[in-house]
């Protein structure tokens, strides 16, 4: 049977957006923690084929996904402040139309944020790597630096970026245990990627993660 989002129309700053609610993630895989382990690899070349939805649901609950009643997710967080945002750039999945997208975590939603395929964009920022723009997504992970240096001071900025890594390689691993490729990119230009994914000022983006089905 095929899956399908629950779309929703919400309000967000005075606007309407588009609310999608993701296939549950599973919690158990085909690959023990050691297999993925020693399978994991950065892969830069990518099919053309699209990613399914289910696959993007497992990709971000691996990120940041909630796995507590109390709200605890998948990535340790200082002070369980958890600072970070993951953001979704698509530009070929089954059941998601091109555009960006923003994670939500309660809920397991993601929200539309931007219409349009931003990839070729979103690979100039990132000083022409090709994989950015070839890849049929790319994950970007941001941080709202505030949340933790309100508790911890500048030792905070430590803290997230911390968190950030914990984050990536949560996605690079279940990456691997979907049979897929990733590759984490820290070059670009951080006021670009801002402007290009339409990211609130405070939300700064600290990698770029393209993943797609190995070539």
């Amino acid at each position: 049977m095929r899956l399908f989002p629950l779309l929703v129309l919400i309000l967000i700053g005075g606007g309407e957006a588009l609310e999608l609610k993701l296939p549950a993630p599973q919690l158990r895989g085909d690959l023990s923690l050691e297999e993925v382990l020693s399978h994991r690899r950065s892969v830069r070349s990518f099919r053309k084929e699209g990613l399914t939805l289910k696959e993007i649901s497992q990709l971000l609950w691996a990120a940041q996904g909630i796995t507590d009643p109390r709200g605890f997710r998948t990535a340790p967080s200082a002070g369980a402040l958890y600072p970070l945002e993951v953001y979704l750039v698509v530009g070929k999945a089954e059941g998601l139309g091109s555009g960006v997208y923003h994670y939500l975590p309660k809920g397991h939603k993601l929200v539309k944020v931007k219409e349009g395929d931003v990839r070729s964009a979103l690979c100039r920022a990132a000083l022409g790597q090709p994989w950015v723009g070839e890849a049929p997504v790319v994950f970007c992970i941001a941080a709202e630096y505030e949340r933790t240096t309100a508790k911890y001071g500048p030792r905070g900025i430590r803290y997230v970026h911390l968190e950030a890594g914990h984050a990536a390689q949560n996605l690079c691993l279940q990456a691997v245990s979907l049979g897929l490729g990733s590759v984490t990119v820290g070059a670009f230009g951080d006021q670009e990627v801002q402007r290009i994914l339409g990211l609130p000022q405070r939300h700064r983006p600290l990698y770029l993660i393209p993943v797609g089905k190995r070539r």
